[in-house]
């Protein structure tokens, strides 16, 4: 049977919804949430075991400066210079421990200064992404790809995805609330036994709304328009 909704005279015929529909709809009008640091992610560089030799001279070894939020991760007192057709950045923080492949992580704005069409990837998603120079102590590192603006994600344990109902590659938004209050779409879900829970996001990003290291935003789990979030 259809519903019948009278507007200025206008009667417009609905059909009834389904269960699921329901369930979709509720789900956007009160969806699930739970709250999560931010962690504030400057430019930087990872490297290979190759790339450091290269870099910084035969058998060398990365030196530890401080750990990072994420478990194993700590930023090095090396740094590089990144070169550009445009322009050139200095003394930009090299990340340990050494990877399998060699990434540069940069913003839209870094992007601008040295001429380099960084695509927007998830980290380690380097196929096609741009070509950079390095520049070290010892020696010059040309990649033809590894220039990348890393997507906003949010770092979880295996246990708080558990209890969530999220996996590894799921996608939520995040509310972050003030003057220049913001909603994070499609900010991506890691998820691994060595995760702490934080929510990373860029310079240029945490700058737009007024972000500090250690604020706590809201996300939502939820179905449907991302607008139905903006009345909570």
């Amino acid at each position: 049977m259809l519903n019948e909704k009278s507007n200025n005279n206008v009667t417009v015929n609905q059909m009834p919804e389904s269960k699921e529909e329901q369930k979709d709809r509720l789900t956007v009008i009160q969806p699930r949430t739970f709250q999560v640091p931010v962690g504030i992610s400057n430019r930087h560089v990872h490297l290979s075991e190759e790339h450091i030799e290269k870099l910084f001279g035969p058998g060398y070894q990365l030196t530890k400066l401080k750990d990072l939020s994420q478990p194993g991760q700590y930023a090095c007192e090396e740094t590089v210079m990144l070169v550009g057709p445009k322009g050139v950045i200095e003394k930009v923080r090299v990340l340990g421990p050494a990877r399998k492949q060699s990434q540069v992580e940069i913003t839209v704005t870094d992007s601008f200064k040295l001429g380099v069409k960084a695509p927007l990837r998830d980290s380690g998603d380097l196929e096609g992404s741009a070509p950079i120079t390095l520049v070290g102590p010892k020696g010059t590192l040309s990649l033809e790809e590894g220039a990348i603006i890393a997507a906003r994600h949010i770092h979880m344990h295996t246990s708080e995805a558990e209890e969530l109902g999220l996996k590894d590659g799921d996608k939520v938004s995040v509310r972050a609330k003030g003057p220049r209050g913001i909603i994070f779409g499609d900010v991506l879900i890691r998820v691994s036994d060595k995760f702490k829970l934080e929510m990373h996001v860029d310079t240029d990003e945490a700058n737009a709304v007024g972000l500090r290291n250690g604020d706590i935003l809201t996300a939502y789990i939820h179905q449907g328009h991302i607008s139905e979030i903006l009345s909570k």
